[in-house]
């Protein structure tokens, strides 16, 4: 859309219009997610990642469609390859290369995610050289289409609508039928579970996760850990005790193997 509509010639008024209407509601919805859910608050979601990349996608308007592509495939592998704990400073968050994902309820940072928007430049240029879009234009839908039009003049709105409103649906939902409450300890052990069995076998992380639960809370910190606190002091903690845990754990297993 950023190129149907700026492609042959970029409309000033017309961007800042819209880049202001994306970024004022993306600063609302920041705002409402601190005070209503302040542990996963939106402080880079999709509107955040709509305005930035509307305005850094300008520069890619006149590039040739195959180098925006080629930077598109670059954008999309960076977090694959490029996470550094130097971005996980809070205020870094938002590149989205950061070496641990922040909590958060919408999460859309400026890696990969602009990717997709070159990868959509440089479709729709490709398209519009090969006379795609024009034969498109030609199509005339029938009054069925009506909504959908409505809609999609309207999409900051609805979009802005529909949260509220899925949100009211799901609460009603849930005092007609509140789902099954687990402890911290409960949830400690699943995601513990998931994880380790990605490099060990189920025998070793059930123990292993047992272990790492009992160390926590003998420190009274499991909260801490759901705080999700990003101090290097308290990463060296963890790091400590996964070790500890995994030299304690091998060592049991191979006395009852021995046994």
């Amino acid at each position: 859309s950023l190129y149907l509509a700026h492609g042959r010639q970029i409309r000033w008024n017309g961007f800042w219009k819209r880049f202001a209407m994306v970024a004022g509601a993306a600063i609302a919805i920041s705002v409402v997610t601190r005070i209503a859910t302040p542990d996963g608050f939106i402080f880079f979601g999709i509107l955040h990642e709509i305005a930035l990349a509307s305005l850094l996608g300008l520069a890619f308007l006149r590039l040739p469609a195959l180098l925006t592509l080629v930077v598109a495939a670059l954008v999309i592998a960076a977090p694959v390859y490029l996470r550094l704990e130097a971005f996980d400073h809070p205020w870094l968050w938002w590149v989205g290369l950061s070496a641990n994902n922040p909590r958060s309820n919408d999460y859309v940072p400026l890696f990969p995610w602009f990717g997709a928007v070159l990868a959509g430049i440089a479709v729709t240029k490709l398209a519009a050289g090969s006379g795609v879009l024009a034969r498109l234009a030609e199509l005339a839908p029938g009054r069925w289409a009506n909504p959908l039009v409505f809609i999609g003049r309207h999409s900051l709105a609805f979009y802005l609508i529909h949260q509220p409103l899925l949100i009211g649906c799901m609460w009603l939902f849930s005092q007609i039928m509140p789902a099954q409450v687990e402890t911290p300890q409960v949830n400690f052990l699943k995601t513990c579970q998931l994880s380790c069995e990605q490099s060990r076998d189920t025998e070793f992380c059930t123990s292993y996760c047992v272990c790492m639960l009992d160390t926590l809370e003998g420190e009274a910190t499991l909260d801490r850990l759901y705080n999700n606190d990003q101090t290097a002091e308290w990463k060296t903690h963890l790091s400590d005790l996964a070790g500890m845990c995994t030299a304690k754990t091998d060592s049991k297993l191979m006395e009852e193997g021995v046994k």
